[in-house]
């Protein structure tokens, strides 16, 4: 992991120099220091980093909390916040964007701001395990190809991170136009729905409520929708898995053929 490439975005520079020498020197790429939200997102996209070590406070309009919810949204890409900024308002915001760590930056003139062990350590353990989770996800994308049904998973926030063939079939939507999109953009029987019905309530019910695609055309649906949790249980996604009835079935079958 000691190749891997690290977007720094700090606006005090010579914290983010301090920053970017211990990294290099410790075998990391920092080919790029941002010190706006803005540009973070922008040079996120662009040299597409394995990770992003992110201050909350940041010259312009964007903060480091609303940049790291646009990058983890867009990119997929992890991050980890060191800051100066721990009060609670700030730590609660931080954490609707998942990240992979909080360091809180010290303010001591005798001293660094941060200690360079710690955040080595945050460095590794946040690029080991997303490593793991992405070939996780590629196992289960693998056997989620292979199903019969049209399956939709998202993330905690509700943008979707899979989409299988079926389900681009139906929706209308290719897995590069889907992913990240929010749910009820590409998927969702609005009309069904209301404040006393959910979408699980919707597709388990007797009725057969209807889809209708990007082109246009119209399925009743039936289907599932399945809770993803972690260690703790906390839900961080779901899985929608849904099948077409009656002549739409046909339908598919001639357009896939």
């Amino acid at each position: 992991m000691a190749s891997a490439t690290i977007l720094v975005v700090e606006d005090e520079r010579i914290t983010a120099e301090d920053i970017r020498a211990g990294l290099e020197f410790a075998g990391y790429k920092v080919p790029v220091i941002c010190s706006t939200g803005e540009d973070a997102v922008h040079q996120a996209g662009r040299i597409e980093p394995d990770l992003v070590l992110m201050d909350i406070k940041l010259e312009g309009e964007m903060d480091g909390i609303e940049a790291a919810a646009q990058i983890r949204k867009l990119y997929d890409i992890p991050v980890i916040y060191l800051t100066a900024y721990s009060d609670e308002k700030t730590v609660e915001r931080a954490k609707l964007t998942e990240p992979s760590g909080f360091l809180v930056k010290g303010q001591g003139m005798l001293s660094k701001p941060f200690d360079e062990n710690e955040l080595h350590a945050a460095i590794e353990i946040t690029l080991y395990r997303h490593q793991m989770e992405k070939e996780h996800d590629q196992i289960s994308s693998a056997m989620l190809l292979k199903t019969s049904e049209a399956v939709i998973a998202t993330n905690s926030t509700g943008q979707i991170r899979f989409i299988n063939t079926l389900a681009e079939k139906i929706t209308g939507w290719t897995k590069d136009d889907a992913l990240g999109k929010d749910l009820e953009e590409v998927f969702l029987p609005l009309a069904e729905i209301n404040d006393e019905s959910s979408l699980e309530d919707v597709l388990t019910s007797e009725g057969t409520p209807e889809i209708t695609s990007r082109d246009g055309s119209r399925f009743a649906i039936q289907g599932t929708v399945t809770p993803i949790k972690d260690y703790k249980h906390k839900i961080n996604g779901m899985v929608v898995s849904f099948q077409v009835q009656n002549d739409g079935e046909q339908y598919l079958k001639n357009s896939i053929n």
